[in-house]
């Protein structure tokens, strides 16, 4: 657990902690630097509860500190906490109890839940939680997992073996969940999502989700593209682009920057024949004539994305092997 004057919450979090119904536990907390008092509450706690240890950040900002864990790590298992955050009770003995059943090579997963200290979670919010726990009740983790991070940072519970093996917390990439979740998907690691809400993720508007200028493009399509030409991108097979907004276009630059001649599609009939960034765009019907196409959808609207996956589903005489949806 990293942690940077987060002192009005470390109270609520430690305690929901130290009251887990498995306890057999250590949490070393790392210090970023704080200068709100957190250092000195964590201290407290750690000289009450030998189970605690505190340790001050080599380096500056979240990825440093969690390096820096990293390097005292003693225990088998790991699971990653946020220091505003609360643990169900049973947290931890339900992710072990999980695990145990599995063993290494898996990674288990469970649904979250946002709260707020006054006043009502946002409705945006809302639905991010409906949609992680559909994600964790189906074990769609990785078919869904160029939408958003399928994998909160402080959901999952790994063996430590597997945690080194897929680079832990040595990537400086932001957002640092996201990008371990896919080096989990590329790595192989087969993720056990549980029906279960096991974390409590507080929303404030000071978290740095909301502050870091590495979280205000929240689409990561950087990021995802990444990972989509190492894991999943046949070179063999023909590309396709579904949507002309701005999304498609800022994916279309990216894609642009690894292959040209990829596929180009909507359903805008102003905008079918027009040539943008030099590709022709072509009606969403031609996907049918191409061979075994790969399709990133880059469409936002939750109706839209209903109405093309039934019309992908509905081509059976010519099916379409991969799709993704890019948001």
């Amino acid at each position: 657990m990293a942690f940077k004057d987060t002192a009005p919450f470390l109270p609520e979090c430690l305690d929901s902690i130290i009251n887990q119904s498995y306890s057999n536990w250590e949490l070393i907390a790392v210090n970023d630097h704080s200068t709100d008092g957190s250092r000195e509450i964590v201290g407290d706690y750690a000289r009450i509860d030998g189970r605690i240890r505190l340790i001050d950040s080599h380096g500056q900002k979240l990825v440093a500190a969690l390096q820096t864990a990293g390097q005292f790590l003693r225990g088998q298992l790991i699971n990653r906490m946020d220091s505003d955050d609360k643990m169900p009770l049973d947290k931890i003995e339900t992710m072990v109890d999980a695990w145990q059943q599995v063993g290494k090579g898996h990674v288990i997963a469970g649904g979250t839940r946002h709260f707020v200290h006054e006043g009502e979670v946002g409705a945006g919010f809302r639905q991010y939680d409906d949609w992680l726990n559909e994600v964790a009740r189906n074990s769609k983790h990785y078919e869904e997992i160029y939408k958003e991070c399928t994998i909160p940072s402080h959901c999952w519970l790994i063996h430590k073996e597997d945690f080194l093996r897929v680079g832990g917390f040595d990537s400086p990439v932001y957002p640092e969940d996201y990008d371990l979740c896919f080096r989990f998907y590329r790595d192989g690691l087969k993720i056990i999502g549980l029906d279960k809400v096991l974390h409590y993720w507080r929303d404030r508007s000071d978290r740095i989700s909301r502050t870091w200028d590495v979280y205000k493009d929240n689409r990561y399509f950087e990021l995802k593209t990444k990972y989509f030409y190492q894991i999943d991108r046949d070179l063999s097979r023909p590309l396709v682009i579904w949507g002309a907004g701005r999304n498609g276009k800022d994916l279309a630059r990216l894609i642009l920057q690894k292959e040209s001649n990829f596929h180009w599609v909507c359903d805008n009939q102003e905008k079918i024949g027009k040539d943008i960034y030099g590709i022709l765009m072509q009606s969403f019907t031609s996907i049918r004539d191409l061979n075994k196409p790969q399709i990133l959808i880059a469409i936002a609207s939750p109706d839209d994305k209903k109405e093309i996956r039934s019309t992908l589903t509905s081509w059976n005489k010519k099916p379409v092997d991969d799709y993704w949806f890019y948001c």
